[in-house]
């Protein structure tokens, strides 16, 4: 009989591939996801793939209960994690067992499993909840609107909180399944595709599905009582649009231009390519704010945006959110101009469509009538900060960069450009400097010092975007008193022609308003 010797540093190596890492290999998920912007936005160890929320809400007290359950891989070895979630938390189970967990600050659930989480594997979360969400405050603010027959949960950068637990930044983008039960005669308005509905003991319940990634401020809720419209477009995709009843005068202005979005849709996919989600629509509720979101697959609309009749450019913009800022998100909060940079310009376009004003001579209006004193020239686009991050340069002098690109590259490039960036990104997230860099390989042009001009340079730039981008970036590179010098006399010969579009677009500068 032969036995095989097992030599001391042999058996210390097999031991050491049997027994499982120590606790000190397992340590706690970051409390941030490492925006400079906002700090506190979600949370480091682990990547959503799926939330399915079922939710219970009584408009009559603004009480919501919930049980969210996270299906996420975790990318380290945690030993406890984080989720956002302002609401009050009565249980908390990792992949089934029953886990311990306590508030930080105003929106950290801190979780610690029974067992650590190893690196790489596939885990479940289900959080039950209630509270009211209108008593929520984070940050001194809240983003539910209590209406008088519900709520919404609709704002910009952050929204999540106050209706469900997650990874609450665009980084972590995710598919949702929303189940949400209210009184019999009320709605229940969410993203994506409305998948069934049914009546029980006086609660109606509406499940929703969004099937491509979502950022989780692009998730909405929206609990009233609403006039419905239904659709299909010809490609097959269902559209659904709901209207407060309540709206008033306004009601009329809003379906005169939210109906027009399966057109609107129509005329983005010649510009930005095939629509990239699984629904369409927009919802009015009845709120007082004045903003508008890009809501993914279902804007949500004030009705003050409708105030002085109907306004389709505000379709345009938020519909050209679904290929600028929805499937292609920021990566973080600074790359802001990916996302309202291009709606704006869309507006431009649109405007150029139905014979109102030029892109150009909208571009040349919006720089004529800004003196190189305004301050307004100081926001830099491409990097705003969080103060500034809605400020109506990101949009406004955002849309003049991508007119200065048009005339820089020509139009066959340009509109390439506009409609690759949406696939060669698609479903993910990108920075400022990844636009500039695609722009460059399809026009075959060096377009750094044109972006820097344009969104780097706190001052304006010497001459307009019309042929002129060449000498805007030599005087900016000169310096900020030369660049000045040259925009005052540009801006002294000639007084701009305002285009026709220009008040609609200008109604619409509210929407930055979150």
């Amino acid at each position: 009989m032969h036995r095989r010797l097992v030599v001391p540093s042999a058996l210390a190596a097999s031991l050491l591939l049997a027994i499982p890492a120590s606790a000190a290999d397992y340590v706690p998920g970051a409390s941030g996801i490492g925006d400079p912007y906002y700090p506190a936005s979600g949370n480091g160890g682990y990547d959503v793939s799926h939330y399915d929320l079922r939710l219970t809400y009584q408009p009559a007290t603004d009480l919501l209960e919930g049980a969210a359950t996270i299906v996420a891989t975790t990318k380290q070895n945690l030993s406890r994690f984080n989720l956002d979630l302002g609401l009050k938390v009565s249980e908390v189970r990792v992949n089934g067992k029953k886990a311990r967990f306590a508030r930080s600050g105003e929106q950290e659930l801190v979780i610690t499993p029974a067992t650590p989480l190893e690196k790489n594997r596939t885990v479940s979360v289900v959080v039950r909840y209630a509270g009211k969400p209108s008593e929520v405050k984070i940050g001194g603010w809240t983003a539910w609107h209590r209406t008088p027959d519900g709520g919404v949960a609709a704002q910009e950068p952050d929204s999540a909180a106050w209706w469900f637990p997650s990874n609450d930044h665009p980084l972590d983008k995710a598919t949702f399944d929303v189940s949400v039960a209210v009184p019999d005669g009320t709605q229940a308005i969410s993203n994506g595709v409305l998948q069934s509905q049914s009546s029980r003991l006086g609660w109606t319940r509406y499940n929703w599905r969004s099937n491509k990634p979502q950022a989780t401020y692009l998730a909405t809720l929206a609990v009233g009582k609403f006039d419905i419209t239904t659709d299909t477009t010809a490609n097959g995709l269902p559209v659904l649009n709901a209207y407060s009843k309540d709206l008033g005068d306004n009601a009329g202005a809003a379906r005169a231009s939210i109906e027009r979005t399966a057109e609107v849709t129509e005329w983005l996919e010649e510009i930005f390519g095939p629509y990239p989600f699984n629904a369409l629509g927009g919802y009015v509720p009845n709120v007082t704010s004045g903003y508008a979101l890009e809501t993914q697959t279902r804007p949500f609309y004030s009705p003050r945006q409708f105030a002085n009749g109907a306004n389709v450019s505000v379709v345009v913009h938020e519909l050209a959110h679904q290929w600028y800022g929805d499937s292609v998100s920021v990566d973080h909060w600074k790359d802001i101009w990916v996302n309202e940079g291009f709606a704006r310009y869309s507006q431009w376009l649109w405007s150029e469509k139905e014979g109102e004003g030029t892109a150009q001579e909208l571009a040349d209006y919006v720089y004529g009538t800004r003196t190189a004193e305004d301050p307004f020239w100081t926001v830099k686009p491409g990097d705003p900060g969080p103060d500034n991050q809605f400020h109506i340069a990101v949009y406004d002098r955002g849309a003049l960069a991508l007119q200065a690109l048009r005339n820089e590259i020509g139009d066959e490039d340009f509109f390439a450009v506009l409609k690759g960036w949406p696939t060669e990104f698609r479903y993910g997230n990108a920075k400022v400097a990844d636009f500039v860099a695609y722009a460059e390989r399809v026009s075959g042009k060096p377009l750094a010092e044109l972006f820097d001009t344009w969104l780097y340079q706190p001052v304006k730039p010497a001459t307009s975007t019309a042929g002129g981008t060449g000498a805007s970036a030599r005087s900016a590179a000169a310096g900020p008193a030369a660049a000045s010098e040259a925009a005052s006399s540009a801006a002294s010969t000639a007084a701009p022609v305002r285009p026709r579009s220009w008040k609609k677009i200008a109604e619409t500068n509210t929407i930055h308003e979150h």
